[in-house]
């Protein structure tokens, strides 16, 4: 079928309501599917994705009408992000007894994530651009666009592999913790937030507010730490 010749079903008063309604309805019914299929494919944040993306094709609705429609919940993940300093304010005298190994885990994180995304394009042949928009893919997603600017990645691309790159956190990471027997709350968070940002911390933080603030303070020092390390590493990574 071609799905370009289907008409329009939705009038643009009604698409913000849609957009909202969609949305919602699609992450609780991830949510649903999550509490009876206890699998990490079972993710409500891929489940939404998906269920999103097959509408607003069948519909032929553009993503930017959809966007302008779910404006009110992206205005939303400000107060959410804000809303983690309540745990990590909780958490402030179990960070002060681990500051320098927590300090250490996220520096060696952000080198990791981003010398790896580097490395990975690189040794399977692929061009340098677009080994500097891979190198930014652990950070939330504004943060990986600023940085991929500024480098001489694709902004663009950056976000795309950034929620790719969230979401393959959010799958794996339960399986990980499990194979390397850690079962740490702080280090679930610290390490889901280093490494997947906040689609990754939405894994771990229902599970401990231990892993809520650690994964919060990951997710900022992450994009501070690799917003400073890329100018530096990026000029020796391009002799690779």
């Amino acid at each position: 079928m071609n799905w370009s010749t289907l008409p329009h079903t939705l009038s643009p008063g009604i698409v913000p309501l849609f957009a909202i309604v969609l949305t919602l309805g699609a992450y609780l019914f991830g949510v649903e599917v999550q509490k009876r299929l206890p699998h990490p494919l079972a993710n409500p944040v891929v489940i939404a994705i998906v269920i999103i993306g097959i509408t607003l094709r069948l519909l032929h609705l553009s993503y930017q009408d959809y966007f302008t429609g779910a404006q009110f919940i992206y205005f939303l993940l400000g107060p959410a992000t804000v809303a983690l300093a309540i745990p990590m304010v909780r958490a402030l005298e179990h960070m002060r007894r681990g500051f320098w190994p927590m300090i250490s885990a996220l520096l060696a994180g952000s080198l990791v994530g981003l010398v790896s995304g580097y490395a990975i394009v690189r040794l399977l042949g692929g061009s340098q651009a677009v080994a500097l928009s891979m190198a930014p893919k652990s950070l939330t997603t504004p943060i990986a666009i600023a940085v991929s600017a500024s480098i001489g990645g694709i902004p663009s691309l950056s976000a795309v592999l950034a929620i790719l790159g969230g979401i393959l956190v959010a799958i794996s990471i339960d399986p990980v913790f499990r194979w390397l027997k850690i079962d740490e709350p702080s280090a679930k968070g610290l390490a889901a937030g280093t490494a997947g940002s906040g689609l990754g911390a939405s894994r771990v933080i229902p599970q401990h507010t231990l892993s809520a603030a650690f994964a919060g303070v990951a997710i900022g020092a992450n994009g501070i730490l690799t917003a400073i390390l890329a100018p530096i590493l990026v000029p020796l990574l391009r002799h690779w």
